[in-house]
């Protein structure tokens, strides 16, 4: 018996100790096969590539790992290395350009691909493997191993971005190439960079230096934006910046090194008050007043997608001056930007000063129009045309459905998928991006504690997204898109924060196949990304942790329901003003809310340990639920 003991023992601690570690990567690969055993990284270790064009990404894969193992780990041509990045001398068609395979065993790894972008993507793989000591900036001493494994992996979809604005808040250029690092190591491929509107001009055009000169800076504020103070007569502009073309150049080349395509936006003819700060008389009004808006409210909102705005910020699309002007703009972008798309942007058009404008009334009149979209759709196939002569395709927001789409527009279906289903039912290429799954500047937990904001958009909501919708062409679905408007974010590590998890999340959306999605095992994945992020010093958010709060009304009675995004959380409560620990009250079911002037109080625990922010819901809050 004794020796029985011993034997049951041992089986168990091999059986602890001594099994296959469990793989978390973001986003999940096509195929992955877990084998027995592992490679263990030395200082004799080296990367060895096939090709010439494989050198860069050989490169960047040692340069990191010595920084954090301390190697001095060598890349080379035609010497096989431990690590090998070799190109397919015949491509394999289901990688495309984007897919690759990798194989580890106790031997060493190798990555192929069809392409030196499958060879990227094989790369970060690779690193998700490696301990998460791996994102360290100093050396670290420890046992550095791969697990044995087979992937195949390659994207389901083609566009896979996220949009960065920086024309309400600036970011610096070491930070938009930053924020390029970031996302490219989850496998997206495109950022949509949203280079002007009514809060900033950011891209120097040296034919229109005031573009710049005026359209970048505004006067300091602080507070909640929309709710700010309108510019003082004489007051100084001195928040802001903007990209020089060298700037622009120098972060194209950077993306363009880690598989990222630049997708620049000038928007237009709303959203323009910055240009017409600069220049006046491209707009309808030509207010030579016009300021670049610092977060003041200049518009009525009435719902169901109804406004007003009380400044012009509209250009006038019956004033040939403005394609003139228009036309200066995008040879300049045209000529930085080497992809194919250019965004024109087209969203939240007010008509109204077009409407009252007797030159637009004229137009009209001329082309027989009978709605002032009619106007927006004149003003964007007339923008089409420019950009097709500098060999550019025009993209933009759903609202350039309005009134006629131009013949060869690409559009990006924000306001829900209605407009993207519309667009490829009519035979154009579309990008998927609504608010409802893909707005990653909305609250992502408890409305409480984020940061304030008028709509919620929790990770599990980004995760179950579908980007094709039912009864539509599949073709005409380029992917889908994660949007970061930056009102409410001041600072790059607050964009950072509002980006991940979500961002993860998303990436395995356009990523992975709709099938291998799990989210119980998503979960997992995501915190242990958050232990690599803490240690590269990437900010993030935990509100996946945090309770989620329903009050429904039954009968007179307010109704309290209690649940969390991560599986098996303990949640604990208290009516009674305490505050709550594992000593309260355990949520198990639903619960009636006792009378009179109650507060709630809710946090939630893994493993006897606290893990959620406590959520205080006071009489007034509870209301309003």
């Amino acid at each position: 018996m004794k020796k029985l003991l011993i034997f049951v023992f041992l089986l168990s601690f091999v059986r602890s100790y001594g099994q296959t570690p469990q793989i978390n990567l973001i986003p999940q690969p096509v195929l992955l096969k877990q084998n027995e055993g592992s490679y263990q990284l030395t200082n004799e270790t080296t990367v060895g590539f096939n090709n010439p064009l494989c050198g860069n990404v050989a490169a960047m894969l040692a340069g990191k790992l010595n920084t954090s193992t301390g190697f001095a780990i060598q890349s080379m041509q035609g010497k096989p290395g431990s690590i090998e990045f070799d190109l397919n001398k015949v491509a394999v068609e289901k990688l495309g350009k984007e897919g690759y395979t990798l194989v580890s065993t106790s031997k060493g790894v190798t990555i192929t691909a069809n392409d030196p972008a499958g060879l990227f993507y094989g790369m970060q793989t690779l690193l998700q493997l490696l301990p998460k000591e791996i994102e360290s900036r100093s050396t670290v001493n420890m046992s550095w191993v791969v697990p044995a494994v087979e992937i195949t992996d390659y994207p389901r979809f083609g566009w896979r971005g996220i949009m960065l604005d920086v024309s309400r808040n600036f970011f610096t250029k070491e930070e938009v190439k930053k924020y390029i690092d970031e996302i490219s190591r989850y496998k997206f491929n495109t950022l949509h960079w949203h280079l002007t509107d009514d809060n900033g001009w950011r891209i120097e055009i040296k034919s229109l230096p005031k573009l710049t000169e005026v359209g970048a800076w505004r006067v300091p504020r602080y507070g909640q934006f929309g709710q700010r103070a309108e510019p003082k007569q004489g007051e100084a502009a001195t928040v802001g910046g903007f990209y020089t073309q060298a700037d622009i150049k120098e972060v194209i080349k950077y993306a363009a090194e880690r598989n990222v395509t630049i997708v620049p936006e000038v928007d237009v003819p709303g959203h323009s008050m910055a240009a017409i700060a600069a220049y006046p008389e491209i707009s309808c009004t030509k207010d030579p007043n016009t300021k670049v808006n610092p977060g003041s409210n200049f518009s009525e909102w009435y719902g169901n997608g109804k406004f007003k705005m009380l400044t012009d910020n509209t250009l006038n699309p019956s004033d040939d001056k403005v394609y003139d002007f228009l036309d200066k703009v995008f040879t300049e972008v045209a000529a930085l930007f080497p992809n194919q798309y250019i965004h024109v942007g087209g969203d939240e058009c007010y008509k109204g000063f077009w409407e009252k404008d007797p030159g637009c009334q004229a137009l009209m009149k001329k082309m027989n129009m009978k709605q002032p979209e009619e106007l927006q759709a004149y003003f964007m196939k007339r923008v089409e045309g420019i950009l097709k002569a500098k060999g550019k395709k025009l993209i933009g927001w759903d609202e350039i459905l309005e009134g006629g789409i131009a013949p060869e527009a690409t559009v990006m279906s924000w306001r829900g998928i209605k407009g993207g289903i519309e667009a490829a039912k009519l035979g154009h290429y579309v990008v998927m991006t609504p608010t409802t799954f893909a707005y990653i500047d909305y609250q992502q937990g408890e409305q409480t504690i984020e940061p304030l904001l008028y709509a919620g958009l929790r990770m599990s909501k980004c995760y179950s997204y579908e980007p094709i919708p039912e009864g539509v062409d599949a073709k005409y679905i380029l992917g889908g898109q994660g949007n970061l408007w930056t009102e409410q974010i001041s600072s790059f590590t607050h964009a950072e924060y509002m980006t991940w998890p979500r961002g993860w999340a998303l990436s395995e959306v356009f990523w992975s196949p709709k099938e291998s999605k799990n989210w119980d095992n998503f979960v997992q994945k995501v915190e242990k990304n958050f232990d690599r992020a803490d240690i590269e010093g990437i900010n993030h958010a935990v509100a996946i942790y945090d309770a989620i709060i329903a009050v429904n009304k039954k009968d007179g009675k307010s109704i309290i329901t209690l649940s969390s995004e991560v599986p098996g959380l303990d949640i604990y409560y208290t009516v009674d003003g305490s505050m709550p620990s594992t000593y309260s009250q355990k949520y198990v079911n639903s619960f009636e809310l006792p009378e009179g002037p109650v507060t709630l109080r809710v946090v939630t625990y893994r493993s006897g340990k606290t893990i959620g922010h406590l959520i205080t819901l006071r009489p007034e809050d509870l209301k309003k639920r």
